[in-house]
């Protein structure tokens, strides 16, 4: 918060109050609670960051089931107290390599996948 309230032009302590009131409500609920919300998170900025990269024209592959823990140690996480729980590689393909780049996309048609309401 000391960066909002530099970049605003307030004293750095301005935001203690809604600080305190954030922790207040969040705390209570355990690290369990705040584990499964952080990785909530993620998955948001997980899709977006998709999306941005399909804009660019940039592929982007999400992925899970990877070794959380050589990550996590890869990266340095647990010495600034996150973890991993998602990856997604983005770049260009390879087109000479790829076999699937000239292969028709096969989607699910709208009807099978989407609920109409109303």
């Amino acid at each position: 918060m000391t960066k909002t309230a530099e970049e605003r032009g307030l004293p750095a302590d301005s935001s203690e109050g809604y600080q305190k009131m954030l922790w207040g409500l969040y705390e209570p609920l355990g690290k369990e609670w705040h584990k499964n919300h952080s990785a909530k998170q993620a998955y948001i900025s997980f899709g977006l960051a998709i999306a941005a990269a399909a804009e660019q024209k940039v592929d982007a592959t999400p992925m899970e089931g990877f070794n959380t823990e050589k990550m996590d140690e890869l990266l340095g996480l647990a010495e600034q107290g996150l973890k991993s729980v998602v990856i997604l590689p983005i770049g260009y393909r390879e087109q000479e390599g790829d076999w699937l780049v000239n292969l028709k996309k096969v989607r699910t048609p709208k009807d099978a996948f989407v609920t109409e309401l109303g």
